[in-house]
């Protein structure tokens, strides 16, 4: 079968911001200034948070490949640069800087080889560090490279990374629990629910898409509005995402039904905490698409109708918060709906 498009969601990558944070002292005071992200003309980004796991703002994305060239240098450099013999820790955790730093510019350039490199040097980092005698360092390492496999799957359509995400993410749970780490727990098991998403939509399986859901609803249970506004707006609209597509595979109303009330609640966060309005619009095409798919399911002339006139209103009044493709795939969702509703009255 084919899946109806959505589109999902993608939290602050703390992990990135951190690499390049600690590695600007590497650069110099020039590198520092254009590390500086201009401000001074405010443009809407309507690609904001939906680019991938690898998307950072704190930063300009300029200075991705001075970064890693100075990293690369500290790592293969000789003495007084990072020596794994003499200072096997800080070999690591500088391998997770660089691991970052190539995912990011592998998301940016949809570049494969870039993110196996990212993999091999979490891969690298876990050499040194350990469950047993650095267990968050550990943690925050399979972490990584889940997302860096995670990214790598959904650029490929590939299921074996996305197999060995499940497995990095699952085995950072083992120390990052809801009582002692609630918020790695979270993100991580929001992870979790992206990861089992694109697995299930590779696999057409019911079971991935079904773990996304409990995986996005454990989420939910330490998340809230004042404090994580935007991952409590994006895991909504990706468990609804889930339900989306799980209620396509299984032909089941209820599902959609169920996904169209989460994507009302990410709308209405989306909403009230005033995130950029493109992602409230998101949020309203992916729930219009939901209802659409419905209508279909249950041949309801009348619920057509109503999802022509709301894709109308958000072609005429929102074209400037949606994306290129996202705009097309309103105009076809309409015109499916109208043509679903015509030939239901012509029937009559």
């Amino acid at each position: 079968m084919k899946f109806s498009t959505n589109y999902i969601l993608y939290p602050r990558n703390k992990a990135l911001e951190r690499a390049l944070a600690n590695s600007l002292g590497r650069l110099g005071d020039e590198w520092v200034k254009v590390a500086t992200p201009d401000t001074k003309v405010t443009v809407a980004d309507n690609f904001l948070y939906t680019r991938g796991n690898f998307e950072q703002h704190r930063f300009s994305s300029n200075i991705l490949e001075r970064v890693r060239e100075a990293l690369e240098g500290s790592l293969t450099a000789p003495p007084p640069n990072i020596s794994r013999d003499q200072e096997p820790l800080a070999w690591a955790e500088t391998q997770n800087y660089l691991g970052n730093i190539l995912a990011a510019l592998g998301q940016q350039r949809r570049d494969a080889e870039l993110f196996e490199r990212a993999i091999q040097c979490f891969s690298n980092a876990l050499e040194e560090f350990r469950q047993e005698s650095s267990p968050l360092e550990w943690a925050a390492t399979q972490y990584n490279l889940g997302t860096a496999n995670q990214a790598l799957g959904r650029l490929l359509d590939a299921t074996k990374p996305l197999k060995i995400a499940v497995d990095a993410y699952t085995n950072a749970l083992l120390v990052w629990t809801r009582d002692e780490s609630p918020e790695d727990w979270m993100f991580t098991m929001h992870q979790l629910g992206d990861t089992f998403h694109a697995y299930g939509k590779l696999l057409k399986g019911n079971r991935q898409l079904q773990k996304s859901v409990v995986a996005y609803k454990n989420a939910l249970a330490v998340l809230d509005a004042d404090n994580y506004p935007l991952e409590l707006t994006a895991t909504h609209n990706n468990r609804a995402a889930a339900l989306h597509h799980l209620g396509e595979t299984e032909e089941n109303p209820e599902r959609l039904e169920e996904a169209i009330r989460s994507y009302e609640k990410a709308l209405t966060v989306s909403m009230e905490q005033q995130l950029p309005i493109h992602l409230a619009v998101l949020c309203r095409v992916n729930k219009t698409t939901a209802q659409n798919v419905l209508a279909e399911l249950t041949n309801d002339t009348g619920l057509a109708e109503e999802v022509a006139d709301e894709f109308e209103v958000i072609i005429e009044c929102f074209s400037h918060a949606l994306q290129p493709l996202c705009l097309r795939h309103c105009e076809e969702q309409m015109d499916k709906a109208r043509s679903l509703a015509l030939a239901n009255s012509a029937s009559r």
